[in-house]
């Protein structure tokens, strides 16, 4: 009688275990840092950087969501500002966030812009700016379509120069976006990315053309790249270990007055997919494969 209580018990925690890891998106696996805009203590949870925060009214899940504003075309932003935070250095990186888009929103009209978020290096400082770094990954929505990009333009004048494609007015870049337009309407929306670093040939003094670049939209897998070079053997100890939210129009960029939102932002060495019920997986599903 002991023994079979002992073991109802244990399958009972097992299954409490269980349904909070599925409950919770990140709970029970390994995250670096997450964060659900609850309320606007963001730099007791070591975000760093930060200037104004607005946390809005209920999000995707939680309490609140942190909101950015453009008061109209020539605005340079209100509410909330950019913000940073560090984590352990790794050598891939996966982020989560779900994002909202005001109703009527306006893109660009260019190929670039409105930048949202972005990850940093080991091989620059925690202040550094995300323009001219030795390497920037951007995620972020560009005329409707998701897109993942890389820059490098400090690395100019590196012993083997840029790995981003050459400079045009100043800047490089390498881009990859989703073939179909994904962000039409003022809904929430899962966004997930992940980046890995490709590996050296030290012997060639080389990089090899294995790094990688996914993206998924509501769980869905839209971007899907394993043949990048994201770092030459100028950088063979580089990492991953800071993560940037910076929404921002370039001047005379914005259309119109509009607004955004960003709620359960994750960021982990490996995938965690959608919060459970919250966009591309119903309850008790997993998500779909890396």
């Amino acid at each position: 009688m002991r023994q079979g209580l002992l073991v109802a018990c244990a399958g009972f925690v097992a299954c409490v275990v269980f349904l909070g890891a599925v409950a919770g998106g990140a709970s029970g696996r390994t995250a670096l840092f997450q964060e659900s805009f609850d309320d606007a203590k963001l730099e007791k949870r070591r975000w760093y950087d930060v200037t104004r925060i607005r946390i809005a009214g209920r999000g995707v899940a939680g309490k609140g969501c942190i909101e950015y504003a453009w008061a109209d075309g020539n605005s340079k932003g209100t509410a909330s500002s950019a913000m940073r935070h560090l984590f352990k250095p790794t050598g891939e990186v996966y982020l989560r966030f779900y994002l909202k888009l005001s109703k009527g929103w306006g893109w660009s009209g260019r190929n670039y812009h409105p930048h949202l978020t972005h990850f940093l290096t080991t091989e620059n400082s925690k202040w550094r700016g995300p323009a001219a770094s030795h390497l920037t990954l951007y995620c972020e929505p560009v005329n409707g379509r998701l897109r993942l990009a890389a820059q490098d333009i400090q690395n100019k004048n590196a012993p083997h120069g840029l790995t981003q494609g050459p400079l045009k007015g100043g800047y490089n870049g390498k881009l990859y976006d989703s073939r179909e337009i994904l962000f039409k309407d003022d809904r929430w929306h899962c966004v997930e990315a992940y980046f890995k670093l490709n590996t050296l040939d030290s012997k060639r003094d080389r990089p090899r053309r294995d790094g990688i670049v996914r993206g998924w939209f509501d769980g869905k897998k839209v971007i899907e790249r394993t043949d990048v070079v994201l770092r030459s053997t100028d950088f063979p100890k580089m990492k991953f270990n800071q993560f940037l939210l910076a929404p921002y129009f370039g001047p005379g960029l914005l259309p119109h007055a509009q607004k955004l939102w960003i709620d359960e932002l994750a960021v982990a060495a490996k995938r965690i997919g959608p919060l459970r019920g919250k966009g591309g997986s119903r309850s008790g599903e997993r998500p779909e494969g890396d």
